[in-house]
């Protein structure tokens, strides 16, 4: 029987932390308050985030689970229309979460960015979940809303004035300042420790149309940016963005989940803005190095290890409170239609973007799942922020999140 519209599974996690705070304080304030719990596998940490909260945080119910104890994850699943996780790295944890929730026909959605662990949940469960009603939406968190949402914003505005979708968007990071977490990390070395390892799962890798269905006719050659260039299209040097990897993917997912209503040859790209000039182009080649530099160095044991025990943060830190409010991020959406029309918009975070925004954005991709996306609208089966939420979803960001979606005259 369902008790609650959303449960957060995790919630004593760094991001689950910083989730469940915004949720305290902004919910009350919506138009229709969602029902909520935590829940975690320690009840000790439970009480003791309940605690932090203050006196408001003691009417907080509590589910005591653990990720790898199935029968506590069936009784959870049974109490909520939505499970929201943050139990990473989700490869290593994710899984029987997965089952429980498409098994009880519970939707669920994360914040994970780990293309390998999404293309296995695919394989193994979508036909399940199409039968339960069960909804599964991966990458609520700065991967991927705002590339998803910008993109599927972009194509809105641009079939507005031109009444055409655009066949070209590339998204460059104009500016952003947010810190990694130890969660975000982990995840990162263990997708390469798995890569190096697996020959199918660097091809998989390197397939722009790895999350999108086997039925899909997607063709058209996508760039991977893998060194600084000076790009015609911003008049900006560039360098690679490490987060193109999942979200370029989630993208053309998205695109076939809509029925390609961005075109069978539709082009998408990721890449940082370095700015123009002698300068521009240092800053774009040291990091280019630098990245590449980072991914040679986890691809070794030695060295990754070295890393993991000395400067690279541990799961359970990151930025401070301080820094959350500091950071930002502005995003920018160069699009052209096949006939030659352009069109550029942007899309702006108010908190870093990994975690003070992120956690905004996963709680309101769970109230929105839970309370604006009826069943019988959006059927069972593996879906992406924009192909399940779209409208709702940005509505509730630019209202209570922080963000905002403009078209750039």
């Amino acid at each position: 029987m369902q008790t609650f519209d959303i449960v957060v599974f995790g919630a004593t996690s760094f991001v689950g932390k910083i989730m469940v705070r915004y949720m305290m304080d902004t919910f009350p304030k919506h138009d229709k308050a969602p029902t909520w719990a935590i829940a975690g596998r320690s009840e000790a940490k439970l009480k003791a985030l309940k605690d932090e909260l203050g006196e408001h945080g003691q009417s907080l119910s509590t589910i005591v689970a653990d990720a790898a104890n199935e029968e506590q994850l069936n009784a959870m699943c049974e109490q909520a229309k939505v499970i929201v996780s943050t139990v990473g790295p989700y490869a290593l944890y994710g899984e029987p979460l997965i089952k429980a929730c498409v098994t009880s026909g519970t939707d669920y959605c994360d914040l994970t960015g780990e293309p390998q662990w999404i293309a296995r949940m695919l394989k193994r469960y979508e036909k399940v979940a199409q039968i339960s009603g069960s909804r599964i939406v991966h990458c609520c968190g700065f991967d991927s809303i705002p590339s998803d949402l910008g993109v599927w914003y972009t194509q809105k505005q641009a079939n507005a004035t031109f009444n055409e979708t655009c066949q070209k968007i590339f998204m460059r990071v104009k500016a952003m300042k947010g810190a990694a977490s130890g969660g975000t990390v982990a995840s990162m070395m263990n997708l390469v420790k798995e890569a190096t390892t697996d020959k199918d799962l660097r091809r998989m890798l390197a397939n722009p149309y790895a999350l999108c269905p086997q039925e899909h006719p997607f063709k058209a050659r996508q760039e991977n940016l893998k060194t600084a260039r000076f790009d015609e299209n911003t008049q900006s040097w560039i360098a690679p963005f490490i987060m193109a990897a999942i979200n370029t993917r989630v993208v053309h997912r998205s695109n076939a989940m809509q029925g390609n209503a961005y075109g069978d040859d539709f082009i998408y790209d990721e890449a940082m803005m370095m700015g123009k000039g002698a300068g521009g182009g240092m800053r774009a080649g040291l990091l280019s190095t630098g990245l590449g530099g980072f991914m040679v160095a986890a691809a070794l044991p030695p060295t990754r290890w070295l890393m993991e025990k000395t400067f690279l943060p541990k799961p359970g830190e990151g930025p401070s409170e301080k820094e959350q409010l500091e950071g930002f991020y502005d995003l920018r959406f160069f699009a052209q239609t096949a006939s030659g029309n352009k069109i550029q918009c942007k899309v702006t975070g108010d908190r870093d973007p990994g975690y003070g925004s992120t956690g905004k954005m996963l709680a309101e991709s769970a109230a929105c799942l839970a309370l604006d996306i009826d069943k019988n609208e959006r059927k069972g089966g593996f879906w992406t922020p924009a192909s399940a939420m779209a409208e709702p979803l940005l509505v509730r960001l630019e209202k209570y999140a922080g963000l905002s979606f403009s078209v750039v005259e």
